[in-house]
C-alpha cells in the first residue's frame, strides 16, 4: 500500500486515482477549485469531467498542495504541460524529503522544446526526487472508469522505480509494461497529439479511411525519424506509447485532439475550437514545439509541418492536405530510415 497524490482532477487525473484507488491505495488527489474538492469529497463524483462515475470512498480530494505533496510517497503529475511550473514552483517549497514522481501529462514546452521529465528535472531539486517515471500508451479515461482492458508502459532508466509504479497502478483491467527509453516514450506521446489533430482534420472534410490509414502511417514515420534524431530507441516506436497510442488519438470519438482537428476540417476557426471544446487541446500547443523541433533536428515532418500551417498561418485544411500529396516522389523505405 502507497500513499500517494494525484496532482490535476481531470478525467485523467481521476481516472487513473480511482484505479489507484481501487488496487487499496491511500490516494489524495488535488485540485485548484474548492468546488470541484467538495463536489469529489461529498458527492463522490467529478462530474464535469467523467459523467456517470461513482467515485470510490478512499479518494479524497484536497484543494491544498502542501497537503497534497506532505501526505504522500508518490505524486502523480496530471496536470497540462503549459501547467507544470507553475504548479511546481508552488509545492516546491513544501517539500521537505524525497519522492518518486510519476507524470501522465503528453506534451513538450514549445522554445525551450523540453520534454516533460525535464520539465520537472529542472524545477524539482534532485534531492526531493528519487525518480521520474513517465506513464504513456493508448488509454482514454472514459474506458478505464468503465474498467475496459487497458495496456500502458511506464518508462524510466532506472528499472527498480519504472516496477514500483507498475506494481502501483497494475489491476485486472489495468496492464502496465516497463520500458527504459523515456524520450521514446514521451516524443511518441506528445507528438501523437498533433498527428491526431490532423486525423481529425481529414476525417472533417470527408476524406475517409485510405487518407486516414495513410496519414496514420507517414505520422509514425515522422514522430520515429524525430525520435531517433534526439535519441529513442526506433523499436518503441512499434510499441504502446508510439503506434497504440498514435492509433486510439487518431481515430476515437474520446480524443479531444481528433474531435478539435474535426471541427478544424469542417472550417471552424482555432478560437473557435478551443472555446467549444472547454478543455485542454494539448496537441495544439505541441504543434508548436513539433515545428521548432523538426528545424533545430533537420528532419523532415511534413505533415506535423502542414497542420501548423492550418492552425497558425491561415492555410485552409483542404489546401494543406493537397500540398501534402502533390510533394515530390521518394521510396518509401528510405524516408522511413
Amino acid at each position: 500500500m502507497e500513499n500517494i497524490s494525484v496532482l490535476g482532477a481531470g478525467s485523467w487525473g481521476t481516472a487513473l486515482a480511482i484505479v489507484l484507488a481501487e488496487n487499496g491505495h491511500r490516494i489524495r488527489i488535488w485540485s485548484h477549485r474548492q468546488d470541484q474538492v467538495d463536489e469529489i469529497n461529498t458527492q463522490h463524483t467529478n462530474a464535469k469531467y467523467l459523467p456517470n462515475t461513482t467515485l470510490p470512498m478512499n479518494l479524497v480530494a484536497t484543494a491544498s498542495l502542501q497537503q497534497a505533496v506532505d501526505e504522500s510517497d508518490m505524486i502523480v503529475v496530471a496536470v497540462p504541460t503549459k501547467a507544470i511550473r507553475s504548479v511546481c514552483q508552488q509545492f516546491v517549497p513544501f517539500m521537505r524529503e524525497e519522492k518518486l514522481f510519476v507524470h501522465v501529462s503528453k506534451g513538450i514546452e514549445p522554445d525551450s522544446l523540453k520534454r516533460i521529465s525535464e520539465l520537472l528535472a529542472e524545477e524539482i531539486p534532485s534531492m526531493l526526487r528519487s525518480d521520474i517515471v513517465v506513464l504513456s500508451g493508448p488509454s482514454h479515461a472514459e474506458e478505464v472508469v468503465l474498467q475496459h482492458p487497458t495496456t500502458v508502459t511506464v518508462a524510466c532508466e532506472n528499472m527498480r522505480a519504472a516496477e514500483r509504479v507498475q506494481d502501483a497502478f497494475m489491476s485486472s483491467y489495468f496492464r502496465v509494461y516497463t520500458l527504459e527509453d523515456v524520450i521514446g516514450a514521451e516524443i511518441g506521446g506528445a507528438l501523437k497529439n498533433v498527428i491526431a489533430l490532423a486525423a481529425g482534420a481529414v476525417d472533417g472534410l470527408g476524406y475517409g479511411d485510405n487518407a486516414k490509414a495513410a496519414l496514420i502511417t507517414r505520422g509514425l514515420a515522422e514522430i520515429s525519424r524525430l525520435g531517433v534524431k534526439m535519441g529513442a530507441n526506433p523499436l518503441t516506436f512499434a510499441g504502446l506509447t508510439g503506434m497504440g497510442d498514435l492509433i486510439v488519438t487518431c481515430t476515437s470519438v474520446h480524443s479531444r485532439n481528433w474531435r478539435a482537428g474535426n471541427l478544424l476540417g469542417k472550417g471552424y476557426k482555432l478560437d473557435e475550437i478551443l472555446e467549444q471544446m472547454g478543455m485542454v487541446v494539448e496537441g495544439v500547443r505541441t504543434a508548436k514545439a513539433a515545428h521548432q523541433l523538426a528545424a533545430k533536428y533537420d528532419v523532415a515532418m511534413p505533415i506535423s509541418s502542414a497542420l501548423y500551417s492550418v492552425l497558425f498561418e491561415a492555410t485552409p485544411p483542404k489546401q494543406a492536405v493537397d500540398a501534402l500529396m502533390a510533394r515530390m516522389k521518394k521510396r518509401e523505405i528510405d524516408e522511413m530510415m
